[in-house]
């Protein structure tokens, strides 16, 4: 094969074929085809596009360019959540211990935050002592004698999609459905787990900007995960405002232990809740949706969820004094209000702007070697749909020092939209795909 006849092939508007498919993404991996003709071929494929064959053949050739994790001779089952992210997305910290506790083995690998969302291993990591880095042995003793894993990832998954990413990041050919559905599910195939839901969010705070986009990147992971043999559904929510009220590290943690100890922001809940059911629907324990809700509400009014979630802080090194009590988790040392400069219902919050402002204090990054302070964030006081007078307090920003918090005041204070009428209630969940 040569690679000029594919590019053309791809630019004339053909599927590639099988064959094709796997020929390129092994020679692009093993350094055989040069950047300058992937970047032309992944332009090729912005502006004509993939099928859903083809889509899920690059999605499983990128899976397949390197290690695969089996974990069936130690669980016969196990599930896996990915979200596309999002602007105080805590719901991993809730929705493994909460599955686990009803009998469904999670073994997650999770990234760091890089941009405007929080990655779940940051958020971990605020909890003293915690370890995210653990051996092939240590992940795998978790999985069968505990049930649950959750750990930044290791070994070499999917390096073609990370040598094309970072390609696709310097050639402006990101923007593409099947390769961002690729790039995700090649992780989630080569992870292993046999059922997987997918959060995709949309929304000013999320990836996906617009609804209509998250539905289109939905259905193609979805069709993906049918082609490689996988159970997958895809719940499609709403990032037009945080979810729950903490956004940044530590704040994200506390809120999440809230959560699973009965007192969560009920936004936070009830995504998970519809998250669970899908997972626990797919792995057959119940039958419907409805049903599956009962089994984990009972999980986690019981405690169990919450037992669960101790149960792996303390497996993996973390200090459970610090989530026994949570307000022993980093604290930052000035807390001021954001007043309202007028009277009126909350209309939008830029969750984008939260999440810039929150790596403006220190609690995220812009290069993935950059260091974080755990302590800093956002606590909101007022959400969409919420009166509020002037001088009301919208926010609470919290920060290392008060020159940082002059530094977003007005950023943040433009972030929030107030009118003098209420807006239409958002709706948390918009479809689930199937």
């Amino acid at each position: 094969m040569r690679m000029v006849e594919i590019i053309a092939a791809k630019r004339d508007g053909r599927a590639l074929t099988t064959e094709e498919i796997e020929w390129v993404v092994a020679n692009y991996a093993a350094g055989a085809i040069p950047d300058y003709q992937m970047a032309a071929l992944a332009m090729a494929i912005v502006l004509r596009g993939m099928d859903d064959r083809e889509t899920a053949d690059l999605t499983i050739a990128m899976a397949g360019s390197g290690d695969m994790l089996d974990l069936h001779d130690i669980a016969p089952l196990t599930v896996d959540k990915h979200s596309t992210g999002g602007v105080g997305d805590k719901t991993t910290l809730v929705l493994a211990p909460l599955v686990a506790a009803v009998g469904l083995p999670v073994a997650k690998m999770s990234g760091r935050g890089l941009g405007f969302s929080g990655g779940t291993i940051d958020k971990l990591e605020s909890i003293r002592g915690f370890r995210t880095n653990l051996s092939a042995d240590e992940f795998r003793r978790a999985v069968r004698e505990l049930g649950l894993v959750v750990a930044a990832q290791s070994g070499d998954l999917a390096p073609a999609d990370k040598k094309l990413y970072a390609l696709r990041d310097v050639t402006a050919t990101v923007e593409s459905i099947p390769l961002i559905a690729a790039s995700v599910m090649s992780k989630k195939l080569a992870s292993g787990a046999d059922c997987i839901v997918l959060d995709v969010k949309y929304g000013r705070g999320a990836f996906m900007q617009t609804l209509a986009d998250a539905c289109r990147l939905a259905q193609t992971m979805v069709a993906i995960g049918r082609h490689a043999g996988r159970r997958v559904a895809a719940v499609l929510s709403s990032m037009q405002q945080p979810l729950g009220f903490a956004v940044g590290n530590a704040l994200e943690v506390r809120e999440a232990i809230a959560a699973l100890r009965g007192s969560g922001p009920s936004d936070l809940v009830e995504l998970c809740l519809v998250l669970g059911s899908e997972l626990v629907r797919m792995a057959g324990l119940r039958n419907d949706s409805d049903a599956a809700r009962a089994l984990l509400n009972d999980a986690l009014q019981s405690g169990a969820a919450w037992e669960k979630f101790r149960a792996m802080v303390i497996n993996q090194g973390g200090d459970p004094d610090v989530i026994d009590h949570p307000e022993r988790l980093p604290v930052a040392p000035v807390q001021v209000d954001l007043p309202a400069p007028r009277a009126g219902f909350v209309t939008a919050i830029d969750g984008q702007a939260l999440g810039l402002a929150v790596n403006a204090l220190g609690g995220g990054r812009s290069r993935k070697e950059d260091t974080i302070d755990h302590a800093v964030g956002l606590v909101l006081q007022a959400k969409v749909g919420d009166a509020v007078k002037a001088g009301d307090p919208l926010l609470t920003i919290h920060a290392a020092r008060e020159t940082d918090v002059d530094h977003v005041a007005e950023r943040l204070q433009l972030a929030y939209t107030i009118h003098d009428t209420p807006p239409p209630p958002i709706p948390l969940v918009e479809e689930i795909i199937r």
